[in-house]
């Protein structure tokens, strides 16, 4: 497929030459979580055609936002520094995103990669800052997190490490950052399930995860 142009002098313009086709900037957001092989990528992104995201790796690798790296005798794709700058853009859009998602329809799904960039979306650093350092297991449908937040630093990571809070949600989880449920609500009518830990760090985790709707 030829490179897209608008046919105008423009950064934003650009920009979305560089990265505004379909599925370029989903792929963009799976690599700001971390490498990923291209069977990985093709798992996380259950609906792009395998042609379609063949072809985008060597768009977006030839605008220098990724690059294929050998490691441990397999290739896999990572954003290049200029890809990484993206990641505030990323998180902004995700932010506005939120905004118009509406309920969700059947066919739906949550995956590791995009659970963890709406937590990095909504994650309000200056609440964690006063709050006690704090590690939460989340079941999200098939994406098991575990998020540790210490201060304003934040890391959601696919490991088993020790939790405080543990707990088990779907689609629902939105309803939660986005405020529509209290802690409480969520809890009683089933929304979220404490698995272990006290119930009471769900509203620790709600102050600290948050994106207006």
């Amino acid at each position: 497929m030829a490179p897209r142009d608008y046919g105008q002098f423009s950064g934003i313009t650009r920009a979305m030459e560089l990265v505004g086709e379909r599925w370029a900037l989903l792929i963009v957001r799976d690599l700001l979580v971390g490498p990923r092989r291209y069977g990985e990528l093709a798992a996380g992104l259950p609906r792009i055609p395998s042609n379609i995201l063949a072809a985008r790796l060597k768009e977006l690798q030839a605008a220098g936002v990724l690059r294929r790296a050998p490691r441990s005798r397999i290739i896999v794709y990572e954003l290049t520094p200029y890809g990484r700058e993206l990641e505030p853009v990323v998180l902004a859009l995700g932010a506005w995103g939120f905004k118009a998602m509406g309920d969700p329809r059947g066919e739906q799904v949550i995956t590791p990669e995009s659970m963890t960039m709406d937590l990095r979306s909504a994650f309000r650093p200056e609440v964690a800052a006063r709050l006690p350092a704090t590690a939460y297991g989340a079941r999200l449908g098939a994406a098991e997190l575990r998020i540790r937040v210490d201060g304003p630093a934040l890391d959601v990571t696919r490991d088993d490490g020790p939790v405080d809070l543990a707990f088990a949600t779907g689609l629902g989880i939105h309803r939660l950052l986005s405020g529509e449920l209290a802690p409480e609500r969520a809890i009683a009518t089933g929304v979220v399930e404490v698995v272990r830990g006290p119930r009471d760090l769900l509203g620790r985790f709600a102050d600290t995860f948050h994106v207006a709707a």
